[in-house]
């Protein structure tokens, strides 16, 4: 029974209902041919057995046809909810709905009065037009696709990743502390430098920068944003694939 989707999206809510309608038609059927209105007294029909026969031949077809209909109504809404919330290059959620989970989560854990150390990294390829320049953009986007499915490889179930746009990644890290923090962003930056990226057959080269703010406070995204993004501008102007992190509310450190 675990294993039977019950959500609107699910044949055994179809199953389900249409048997539960066509009980409930069989019932009515009874109580209205039983009951009457003369007498105000319960009796039994003529032929109490019509009372069965026609609701089976007519409810479970019509049940079944109407909720299968609501049922592909609700595939369907599901299915352009995800197209417009995904990155339909990496599949990832793209830059709207990756935004607009986060400000959710950060406003709900607001009104909640909760404490928790959270964390955004801005992720960016390195030297990533080369790629494009050198082998055109089909082999561009498999590279992407790439780094993309390393990034979701080193998360964990709770952590989210989006497409920002273009070469550039997001990660959200909810209830980390400092050092987990700092530990996933170093994991991520470790997996896209050991892939194998091998366009017709020549080894190219694969990194990312990293820059990342740790807060407890409920700033906006486009806060969090500014405040990453800055340090991404710290580790590409100090070498590229490194991490640099910083709390929210701390001063950036000037790049070198």
């Amino acid at each position: 029974m675990r294993n039977l989707d019950w959500s609107a999206r699910g044949r055994a809510r179809v199953y389900a209902l249409t048997a539960l309608g066509t009980a409930t038609c069989i019932a009515l059927a009874f109580a209205f041919d039983s009951f009457s209105f003369t007498t105000w007294s319960w009796r039994w029909g003529s032929d109490p057995l019509n009372n069965l026969i026609i609701p089976l031949l007519i409810a479970p077809p019509f049940f079944f046809l109407l909720l299968g209909k609501m049922r592909q109504l609700s595939i369907a809404h599901q299915e352009l909810a995800q197209v417009a919330s995904t990155d339909s290059l990496t599949s990832l959620l793209n830059r709207r709905a990756f935004m607009e989970v986060v400000e959710g989560y950060i406003r709900r854990m607001e009104a909640s009065s909760r404490q928790a150390t959270d964390a955004l990294l801005v992720i960016d390829v390195d030297h990533f037009k080369s790629v494009n320049d050198r082998y055109g953009h089909d082999t561009g986007d498999d590279a992407l696709r790439l780094v993309a499915s390393s990034i979701c490889g080193s998360l964990c179930e709770a952590d989210l990743a989006g497409r920002l746009g273009g070469e550039e990644f997001g990660v959200f890290l909810p209830g980390k502390s400092h050092e987990h923090v700092s530990l996933i962003a170093e994991r991520i930056r470790m997996s896209v430098d050991e892939l194998r990226f091998e366009p017709n057959g020549e080894p190219h080269p694969l990194s990312i920068s990293i820059g990342g703010v740790i807060f407890e406070e409920s700033p906006t995204f486009k806060e969090l944003y500014r405040k990453a993004d800055e340090q991404l501008y710290f580790a590409k102007r100090n070498g590229r694939n490194r991490v640099e992190l910083n709390t929210f509310g701390q001063d950036v450190r000037k790049p070198a």
